[in-house]
């Protein structure tokens, strides 16, 4: 008898799995292997490892995949990074930070562990239900060969749910007529996104800008005058996900509830070891 996805199940498995891909981002290893590059800026760095399963592509393509970032900050930066070194370059300078980054956070047992070949079997089972269409990231790093270490095709397998995840959440942001910064200052409001000193350091953006989107939010009775949102805002913010969890279902509902459960709670045991490791900022998360 086959089981029926809970609602929110796929959500709950993308999570735990977003949450260990994301541990690249705040890794020394990669600093340092995109450092012997020759790309040191923290910015660059970003920038690069993310787009390079694009190809060489300039800063409109990666401001409109990324979504959240000011346009300036990614032109500063792209394309000059691929005269510093060519997206091949980067995606095996990724590779082996992502190498040095679990074994660091997780250890060599847990790494060459049977639940995490487990894992990457789920995941990437997960993965053969994702489409294309309408989803450049996604579709980006499928085209990328699946590595033969379980460790690096489970992070194979995360990355490509996340970019199939966020691919989709973009089109609900737009239609919900949510800018770029509007999207983030609305989800830093909700106490799940990150704060606004971090996000002025990554995104580019200013206080007096990120003021500015507070006030549209504000006159569209989203955000009320302490910044918190209304009852409204919260609405937009649930139906906003309740709408990707719709456009991501089919990775999910393709593995089943039982894959998707087992995943989750091997996904769950391999994050909660990387933040306990220290993988993430301690202020990154809030509304402060």
């Amino acid at each position: 008898m086959t089981i029926a996805l809970e609602p929110r199940a796929g959500r709950r498995c993308h999570n735990v799995l977003n949450a260990l891909h994301a541990t690249l981002y705040f890794s020394p290893d990669l600093g340092t292997e995109l450092g012997a590059l020759g790309i040191t800026h923290p910015r660059a760095v970003n920038f690069a490892v993310r787009a390079a399963a694009m190809g060489p592509v300039g800063p409109g393509t990666v401001t409109a995949t990324f979504y959240n970032y000011k346009y300036a900050l990614v032109a500063r930066h792209v394309p000059a990074v691929w005269s510093v070194a060519a997206p091949e370059q980067v995606l095996a300078a990724r590779a082996r930070a992502v190498d040095a980054t679990l074994r660091r956070l997780l250890g060599d047992e847990a790494v060459a562990s049977a639940e995490m070949a487990e894992a990457a079997r789920l995941a990437l089972r997960a993965t053969e239900a994702c489409t294309r269409s309408a989803r450049p990231l996604y579709s980006a790093h499928a085209d990328l060969p699946v590595p033969e270490e379980p460790h690096l095709a489970y992070f194979h397998a995360a990355t490509l749910l996340r970019e199939h995840r966020g691919d989709g959440h973009l089109a609900v942001l737009m239609s919900a007529g949510l800018d770029g910064l509007e999207a983030v200052v609305t989800h830093t409001a909700t106490g799940k996104g990150m704060r606004p000193k971090w996000v002025f350091g990554s995104r580019g953006w200013s206080q007096e800008e990120w003021d500015a989107a507070a006030g549209r939010l504000r006159e569209r009775g989203l955000l009320d005058a302490d910044g918190e949102l209304t009852e409204q805002g919260v609405a937009l913010r649930a139906g906003i996900e309740a709408e990707t969890d719709r456009l991501d279902r089919a990775p999910y509902e393709h593995l089943g509830a039982g894959g998707v459960g087992r995943l989750t709670e091997l996904g769950t045991v391999f994050t909660g070891a990387a933040v306990a490791a220290g993988c993430f900022p301690a202020d990154l998360i809030g509304k402060g």
